[in-house]
């Protein structure tokens, strides 16, 4: 049977990166995302099992996304919780309270209602696997970013306490955390931090990679690699770990 893959945040970036590489290794998937034209788009362009609009942070949306699911799947075998925003840019003393939550209401509420529905089917499965995005955010500091930085972190804390959790189900949790990753997204982080620090994006784009030891931004694909290890029996020993793809960090903005 083939294996049945769920992916949030995949209508474009490492989500649809990673749709498409299931594909090609025939899998099952289902994907949602907040953007029903994207969803429209990505149908049409790509063999999905499932594709559906719905914002992660929204509990109503998400159990018609985990129904549907079940109802044609009746089980899933690996769970990519992988949408997310970037969030405001700001000192914490002049941030907006509103942005401050939605920015933790997706990457983090999120990545939880996607994992909370996923770890009850696998338990009973007694199978499975977990991924979450996080990112390199999560494992440092950085100026201007309070909330996205927040979330991150919290997203790793939720990975080790699920991993414990699930062990003795033979499911395995990990969170994935991307450095730079070169693409559209990045580009809105760049203005958006731009605008708050001062700096010209191309000081900021020179910082980020210049604050790796490979002297790089990632690219969709080096995420995609990572995943599909971790979701593999390759990775059969391999849970609670927040494992970064970034070129090694070497200091942040």
């Amino acid at each position: 049977m083939s294996r049945r893959v769920v992916i949030t945040g995949g209508g474009s970036g490492i989500g649809l990166a990673l749709a498409r590489r299931y594909i090609e290794e025939g899998a099952q998937v289902a994907i949602c995302d907040s953007d029903m034209a994207v969803v429209h788009q990505v149908s049409k362009n790509y063999k999905m099992a499932i594709s559906f609009c719905a914002d992660v942070s929204d509990s109503d949306q998400m159990e018609s996304f985990h129904c549907r699911i079940l109802e044609e799947f009746k089980g899933v075998d690996v769970m990519h919780a992988n949408a997310g925003v970037g969030g405001p840019a700001g000192s914490v003393d002049l941030i907006d309270h509103k942005d401050w939550k939605r920015c933790v209401e997706v990457n983090l509420f999120g990545a939880f209602h996607s994992a909370s529905w996923a770890s009850g089917v696998m338990k009973k499965q007694k199978t499975g696997s977990i991924i979450f995005t996080s990112s390199t955010s999560g494992l440092f500091g950085v100026p201007n970013r309070s909330s996205y930085v927040a979330a991150k972190w919290g997203i790793i804390g939720l990975t080790k306490s699920m991993a414990m959790e699930l062990g003795d189900y033979g499911v395995r949790v990990n969170a994935i955390c991307p450095g730079a990753v070169s693409g559209v997204r990045m580009e809105r982080v760049l203005s958006m931090e731009s605008e708050a620090s001062g700096l010209s994006k191309d000081a900021l784009r020179k910082v980020y990679s210049e604050g790796t030891a490979m002297r790089s931004f990632v690219s969709e694909e080096d995420v995609v690699d990572m995943a599909i290890f971790l979701a593999s029996e390759k990775a059969s020993m391999i849970t609670g770990q927040a494992l970064a793809v970034d070129g090694y960090t070497e200091r942040t903005v």
